[in-house]
């Protein structure tokens, strides 16, 4: 997205200014991050394959109308994926139709969940099969506590459904299933109302609602088969593996676990400010992945780097105005609040019971004032001791940036190389990084 919603009017009288013009933002060095990289060479291949394995291919049908499964995540080769698996419904003589299985993100709206994953590469004439975008739903259960179990109307109404997902580690709670074929089910095919009952417990009951939700849908659901994806650390394809229907409930777990171990992190335990430059939904469905930056919405589920004060830069074209995970920075850009557009980021916010994770930090004029500020109020440091990291997003945290302070500790860490030595950070004359 890159239009403005508003353009907004900031520090009119130029005192914020006068606070920060004196804060020095020390060089920064790009260095970069070592972790093992093994991916998937051929995707079409891999897909093939997988659909020649016993109770995979063989259930779809001539004639049958087949419902896949995609989501808004930015997953890699997420367009090349989807093809493929099109691909091979139609060798088998049926007629497959993409509907996007993305509960309320899209600002809740068959348009705007259309949007999302033309943004993706998922257009039809890409894919070679139609997309059904609508918000209505069937329900086709109940759960045993009593809950509706929706699913889109048209997948439903289908021969057949294709559960497609990746799986990796939630960012709000913590169980045997979380983001994954599970959850796709039971929040992503749900669409906005599915998705609303799911989480009307909030994150503390997540666990236990998705395997009960899911459950129903694997009772009662024209369900297929499962293709589970797996990510290194570079947000890059490890692994494709087709789960016949009997089996996505017991092997995904064991997924996750695996996904776990293949995560990137900040190799920096300690530092004082984190830059991120860009969130979005195609990096996270909190914006910005906590797993990696360590800002939880949940304080019982803190893990990662340790520091003082975070700072969002911008969002990313493909989040379309969401700005969902901005809630949890210390410090933003007027860049940022100009691109955000609230109907797309309040519906995601309000269905997952997550106000604070949509709440405006402090909003600076320009990515030169919103460092300095986060070097301002920092607390117990020499002003030219300042410890910062930058990273370009969460999917991306190969190659980052860090001040010169924190190289002298760097020295002796195999799985950091320095890259470029300290430079000053390039700034246009608005006080935004070139």
């Amino acid at each position: 997205m890159d239009q403005n919603i508003r353009q907004s009017a900031w520090d009119r009288n130029g005192v914020i200014r006068s606070i920060l013009e004196a804060v020095r933002i020390p060089k920064m060095a790009r260095v970069r991050q070592v972790f093992e990289g093994s991916s998937v060479p051929d995707i079409p291949a891999a897909i093939d394959w997988e659909f020649a394995r016993p109770g995979i291919g063989e259930r779809v049908r001539p004639g049958m109308s087949v419902a896949i499964t995609v989501g808004s995540r930015g997953l890699a080769n997420l367009a090349e994926v989807v093809k493929a698996v099109v691909d091979n419904v139609r060798r088998r003589g049926g007629a497959p139709f993409i509907f996007p299985a993305m509960g309320s993100h899209g600002g809740a709206t068959a348009e705007g969940q259309r949007a999302i994953l033309e943004s993706f590469g998922v257009t039809e004439r890409f894919v070679g099969a139609p997309i059904r975008s609508s918000m209505e739903t069937r329900v086709i259960g109940h759960t045993s506590r009593g809950q509706d179990v929706h699913i889109d109307r048209m997948a439903a109404d289908a021969d057949g459904i294709i559960v497609l997902n990746r799986v990796k580690p939630h960012t709000g709670f913590r169980g045997d299933y979380e983001s994954g074929l599970m959850k796709m089910m039971a929040i992503g095919m749900g669409k906005q109302k599915g998705a609303e009952i799911c989480h009307a417990d909030g994150f503390p009951r997540m666990a236990e609602n998705i395997p009960l939700f899911g459950r129903v849908i694997l009772e009662q659901a024209k369900v297929l088969f499962g293709i589970a994806i797996l990510e290194n650390a570079f947000d890059r394809t490890y692994r494709i593996e087709a789960l016949p229907k009997a089996d996505i409930e017991k092997r995904e777990p064991g997924l996750l676990l695996e996904a776990k171990s293949r995560m990137p992190s900040i190799l920096i335990p300690r530092f004082d400010v984190l830059i991120v430059d860009q969130i979005g939904k195609n990096f996270s469905g909190s914006g910005a992945d906590p797993n990696i930056t360590g800002t939880f919405s949940s304080p019982s589920l803190r893990r990662g780097p340790e520091f003082q004060r975070y700072v969002i830069l911008d969002l990313s074209t493909e989040t379309h105005g969401s700005a969902v995970g901005i809630g949890m920075a210390d410090f933003t850009t007027k860049r940022l609040f100009d691109k955000t557009d609230f109907d797309a980021t309040y519906p995601n916010s309000l269905t997952y019971r997550g106000p604070g994770t949509v709440k405006m930090p402090m909003v600076l004029g320009s990515d030169r004032l919103a460092i300095q500020a986060a070097i301002f109020t920092c607390i117990d440091i020499a002003p030219d001791a300042v410890r910062i990291v930058r990273i370009p997003n969460t999917s991306h945290i190969d190659i980052i940036s860090v001040s010169e302070t924190i190289l002298p500790e760097l020295k002796n860490n195999q799985r950091v190389e320095l890259l470029e030595p300290p430079s000053a950070l390039p700034f246009d004359i608005e006080g935004n990084i070139l």
